[in-house]
């Protein structure tokens, strides 16, 4: 009776741990590809907004009948909001890159489950940095395109299409990518809060 009693615990156990074990293993093949397409879609953001300039010969005046050229750059640089996000966008790149090869190869630098939360923590910096970036940049990005007549400031889109249109590509990509990193963040947390859950059970099991 005492042997029966005693190798029922064991086995439901046992059934909860793999239970546990495959829902680890299907989360961790989501946030693998979560990554590998934020990683994607970031880059993609900063490669094209930092590849974003234009260069137009536009008429700035006249004497007489003859009008007066000048020729004028715009470029990403000149504008700090953009200069930030392609900053911002470069580091969830390589965070996403170094996440992926932890996801990797790091399961044998986990040290007493301080991994995780760390993970946690630099995704939801990175979360935020992006947000803001992204941010800032469609208001720039809106402030070129219709001006702010309360403000007395023109609008730049109408002279510099392709250097709006690039930039607003470069824009998508990385909301696209500011959710992606939401989506990961949520189901760092959720691990985060299954392993607190497990922690106590293990802790028992003499």
């Amino acid at each position: 009776m005492t042997s029966e009693g005693e190798e029922k615990p064991e086995v439901v156990g046992s059934k909860q741990e793999n239970i546990i074990s495959v829902s680890k293993r299907k989360h961790d093949q989501i946030v693998l590809v979560l990554r590998v397409v934020a990683f994607l879609a970031t880059a993609t953001a900063t490669i094209v907004m930092g590849l974003n300039k234009e260069t137009k010969t536009l008429v700035v005046g006249a004497i007489g009948s003859n009008p007066i050229t000048a020729t004028l750059e715009a470029k990403f640089q000149q504008t700090p909001a953009f200069l930030f996000f392609l900053i911002a966008n470069a580091l969830a790149s390589v965070h996403n890159l170094v996440m992926l090869a932890l996801e990797i190869f790091g399961g044998m630098l986990d040290c007493k489950g301080f991994r995780l939360v760390i993970i946690t923590i630099l995704d939801m910096v990175i979360l935020a940095v992006v947000a803001a970036g992204a941010s800032s940049a469609a208001f720039m990005a809106e402030l070129g395109k219709n001006g702010n007549s309360h403000a007395k400031w023109n609008k730049i889109c109408d002279k510099f299409e392709r250097f709006c249109h690039q930039g607003g590509g470069a824009l998508i990509p990385s909301f696209i990518a500011l959710l992606l990193l939401l989506l990961i963040s949520a189901i760092s947390i959720i691990k985060l809060h299954n392993q607190k859950l497990t922690t106590p059970h293990h802790a028992t099991t003499p």
